[in-house]
């Protein structure tokens, strides 16, 4: 009896082991579990801050390496023997740009408009070339002598087209059509309107031609010939 009692305790303290083993490494291993769940939650004191979810990188486009042709500038001029014109300039005077060319153009059509109007011979001899300036300061003088002044107004510029260009060394040659909206009054001597109305503008259509020396130094187009367009 006293040895089946041992055998029995034997096996009951063997079997406690056992389930001991079991259960306490199930709640040691549900007891990380729950804490690591715990720590991944922003907010708790000592915790590591969650993560901002990123973002993808833009797309990284790919650099432009097109060596053929580009998309030729609008210049006006689709006459074939204007487009050979406007090349061999360019290659003459590698400065030449003609989108530079005719902004240039249209701030210069505007200066030397106004400083004729205003009987300005000190700026139109630094814009135009003698023969041009000696017809400018010759209508200057003439209606001085009437007693007359104008009081004419640019009132915008509707269309410039190149309709020639050449080049004869050293001498590039460009002409522009400019259409323009020009109101023009005229006063005589006592100040009264003889002529014309700023209320009124009056469509122009001129032909000016622009020439410069491309083995000078200095940029400058001068005006060289004026024509009604």
């Amino acid at each position: 009896m006293t040895i089946q009692i041992v055998i029995l305790a034997m096996i009951a303290a063997f079997l406690g082991l056992r389930l001991y083993s079991v259960l306490g490494r199930r709640a040691e291993h549900e007891e990380e579990t729950i804490q690591g769940r715990f720590e991944e939650k922003p907010g708790i004191p000592g915790a590591p801050a969650a993560s901002s979810p990123r973002l993808p990188a833009p797309p990284v486009q790919a650099p432009n390496t097109q060596t053929g042709p580009q998309p030729r500038r609008e210049t006006g001029a689709a006459v074939p023997a204007v487009e050979r014109g406007l090349r061999e300039i360019s290659s003459a005077d590698r400065r030449f740009d003609i989108t530079a060319f005719i902004e240039g153009a249209r701030g210069a059509y505007r200066m030397i408009l106004e400083a004729f109007w205003r009987g300005d011979k000190d700026e139109l001899t630094q814009l135009c070339d003698r023969d041009v300036f000696d017809g400018f300061a010759a209508a200057i003088d003439a209606r001085l002598a009437a007693g007359e002044t104008l009081e004419n107004r640019l009132v915008r510029i509707e269309e410039m087209t190149i309709v020639a260009a050449s080049y004869e060394a050293p001498l590039a040659r460009v002409s522009v059509c400019f259409a323009a909206d020009i109101a023009t009054v005229t006063r005589d001597a006592k100040g009264l309107v003889v002529a014309g109305s700023l209320d009124d503008a009056v469509e122009t259509r001129d032909i000016w031609t622009f020439t410069r020396d491309v083995s000078a130094s200095a940029p400058d187009w001068l005006l060289d010939e004026t024509d009604e367009g």
